[in-house]
C-alpha cells in the first residue's frame, strides 16, 4: 500500500488520547518518537505488545525517546483496556499515552492499514506497523507487520540504538548485521580512509576480501 515511508514528514495529526489532546509534532518537539498501531484494544497479541512497550519504556527514556502508541478505539475504551495490559504483566505501569482513532482516518494517513485483516463490518483493521519519528518529525525506520505477528521489542531497542549511533557519528557510520551496542560499526563509504584516520582515532580494521576493494571497514564507536 503506498504511503508514508522512510524519509516522509509525519502527518501533523491532532487527535484524542488517554494524556489529553496530542498535535503529534508538539509531542515530537526534538526528540525521538516511536509511533506504534495496534489492531484493536481487548485483543491478544495487542495486549502482550502494550504491556511489553510499556516494561520497555524506561530503556526507551534513558536515550531520550517517547513512546506513543495508536489502536482505533476511544479513549474510553484504551483507559479500560491500560487495566487489563498491566494486570497482564505486574508491576508494569503503562506511562506512555495512546492515541484514539474510531473513524480509522489516522491510521490511513500513518500508513498503518492491513489489507487483510478486517472487523466485523468488513472495515480494514490498523496493521502492526511502528515508525520512528526523527526531531526533524521524519520517518527515519518504519516496521511493518501483519495483525497476526507480535513484535520484538529487543529488536525495536536494538534499531533504536543503531539509529542513535549512526545520528551520533553524523552518518559516518553504520551497524552491520546482527550489531548490538558496544560492538564494532562500520565506516561509510563515502568516507575515505583518509578522514576515517581523523575521525577515528583508535583506528579501523579493514577486511581482507576476494575484492581487494577495502570498502568493508570496521571501528569502535
Amino acid at each position: 500500500m503506498p504511503g508514508l515511508t522512510i524519509g516522509d514528514t509525519i502527518p501533523n495529526l491532532e487527535l484524542d488520547s488517554t494524556h489529553g489532546k496530542i498535535r503529534i509534532h508538539d509531542f515530537v518537539g526534538d526528540a525521538y518518537v516511536i509511533i506504534f498501531s495496534h489492531p484493536a484494544d481487548f485483543t491478544p497479541v495487542c495486549t502482550t505488545e502494550m504491556a511489553a512497550m510499556a516494561g520497555y519504556a524506561e530503556e526507551f527514556e534513558k536515550r531520550g525517546v517517547k513512546l506513543l502508541g495508536i489502536s482505533c478505539d476511544d479513549v474510553a475504551s484504551h483507559k479500560e483496556w491500560i487495566k487489563d495490559i498491566e494486570a497482564y504483566k505486574p508491576g508494569t505501569k503503562l506511562t506512555y499515552p495512546i492515541l484514539a482513532d474510531p473513524d480509522r482516518s489516522a491510521i490511513k494517513q500513518l500508513n498503518m492499514v492491513d489489507p487483510d485483516e478486517k472487523d466485523a463490518q468488513g472495515v480494514n483493521l490498523p496493521s502492526r506497523t511502528l515508525h520512528i519519528v526523527g526531531p526533524d518529525k521524519k520517518v527515519k525506520l518504519s516496521f511493518l507487520y501483519p495483525a497476526c505477528t507480535g513484535r520484538n521489542m529487543d529488536e525495536v531497542l536494538r534499531a533504536v540504538d543503531s539509529l542513535l549511533t549512526a545520528a551520533k557519528h553524523k552518518g559516518k557510520v553504520a551497524t552491520p548485521a546482527n550489531w548490538k551496542p558496544g560492538e564494532r560499526a562500520v565506516i561509510g563509504p563515502s568516507v575515505s580512509d583518509e578522514e576515517a584516520r581523523k575521525l577515528f582515532p583508535d583506528g579501523f580494521e579493514t577486511a581482507d576480501l576476494p575484492s581487494k576493494k577495502g570498502y568493508l571497514r570496521f571501528t569502535k564507536v
